[in-house]
């Protein structure tokens, strides 16, 4: 049993068709979805990111027909089906299944999908900065978590792979950092910690704004403020916050070369020890 998948009232193993292919959401592109994890029997953040995909749905002119916490109570459902410890996907989606060029919201739908999926080691990854820019707010629906966007996602993330590197640096309209490919960007120098403030062209990560929380209550200065490549290039380390990864190291961005430094290593343990006060019930 590698997925689960809940739909209109009933768990499925597997990827059930649920979509035709004159479903708005197919050939127009209405979905919405958001992603939360399970790993060693902690849960952490399941509810904001339950209502994040909420609040998703409404930005793209859905009507979300359940609540963050009635979607949060049927993923622990799910997650109890799983061996207790399994490391976890939990991917919940609205999508539309009318409309034309607008979704009609009475056709809205919800999936539930929960996938065994292994936390990677944080082994370190390369980046370069990507030809590909994220869009501006006036010009994509970057408030929401939307499958809309992820083509542009995958055009810098593809572009890496081809340049021999594990990830892209996207930046924003302007040319300044945005984030890397899929996961918020975060450097230090001096003992300081610098991201980009989030200015309408990314997610603000849930894991981010958790990481950014703990830090700063640990004693760290954390400045949420404009970065160009050099900045992030010149820095004394680099890591990176996500919900696939959590919380991991960059070791070369294009000819730089990075170490794992003494900030990312203290934001990764204070995010586990975070973690674990988020235990499955």
């Amino acid at each position: 049993m590698d997925t689960l998948t809940y739909s209109r009232g009933a768990w499925f193993l597997g990827n059930p068709p649920l979509i035709g292919p004159h479903a708005h959401s197919v050939w127009l592109g209405s979905a919405v979805f958001d992603g939360a994890r399970a790993f060693n029997g902690c849960v952490p953040d399941l509810l904001p990111h339950c209502e994040r995909v909420v609040r998703s749905a409404r930005i793209m002119g859905l009507d979300p027909v359940l609540t963050g916490p009635e979607i949060a109570e049927l993923a622990w459902d799910g997650i109890g089906r799983f061996p207790r410890g399994s490391h976890l996907y939990i991917c919940p989606l609205f999508y539309a299944d009318g409309g034309f060029i607008m979704p009609d919201p009475d056709t809205t739908q919800f999936a539930l999908t929960i996938s065994i999926s292994p936390l990677p080691e944080p082994t370190g990854f390369t980046a370069m900065v990507s030809s590909f820019r994220r869009p501006a707010e006036d010009q994509a629906p970057t408030g929401a978590k939307a499958a809309c966007l992820y083509p542009n996602v995958a055009r810098a993330y593809r572009e890496a792979l081809q340049g021999g590197f594990d990830i892209g640096i996207s930046l924003d309209p302007d040319g300044n950092v945005a984030e890397f490919s899929f996961t918020n960007l975060f450097c230090a120098k001096g003992g300081v910690v610098f991201t980009p403030a989030p200015n309408g062209t990314f997610l603000n990560g849930l894991t981010r704004q958790r990481v950014i929380q703990l830090l700063r209550d640990d004693g760290f200065t954390v400045e949420e403020t404009t970065l160009t490549p050099n900045d992030v290039k010149s820095a004394d380390e680099v890591f990176a916050t996500g919900n696939y990864q959590k919380v991991s190291w960059c070791r070369k961005i294009e000819d730089v070369d990075f170490k794992q430094g003494p900030i990312y290593t203290r934001a990764r343990h204070l995010y586990m020890d975070f973690a674990k006060s988020e235990r499955c019930r």
